[in-house]
């Protein structure tokens, strides 16, 4: 069984936000937080993980990820609060 994430990472509370989708969160938080993806998220400062979500199926992550990319602003700021009010970076206790 494999476990698959989707995330969201900030440039800092309210700031810039990014979502993605990996299957090794740890690693991935890692690559933007050092700026070996490049991109938007090296563009942007991009990089404390602040939201993610496990999936045991890649087909329902994507579709998760590809929702969250659609919703509006507002609603993925509450998403965050609701989970992370503090905006703390996850990075560490991740999955």
């Amino acid at each position: 069984m494999h476990n698959y994430y989707v995330y969201i990472l900030a440039s800092k509370r309210n700031g810039t936000l990014y979502i993605g989708v990996t299957n090794n969160l740890k690693n991935r938080a890692w690559q933007h937080q050092t700026g070996l993806c490049e991109g938007f998220t090296k563009k942007y400062n991009v990089g404390n993980l602040v939201y993610f979500e496990r999936f045991d199926s890649i087909d329902h992550a994507i579709v998760r990820e590809k929702r969250l990319k659609k919703w509006n602003r507002a609603w993925k700021l509450r998403l965050i609060e609701e989970k992370n009010p503090e905006w703390n970076d996850l990075s560490e206790i991740s999955g």
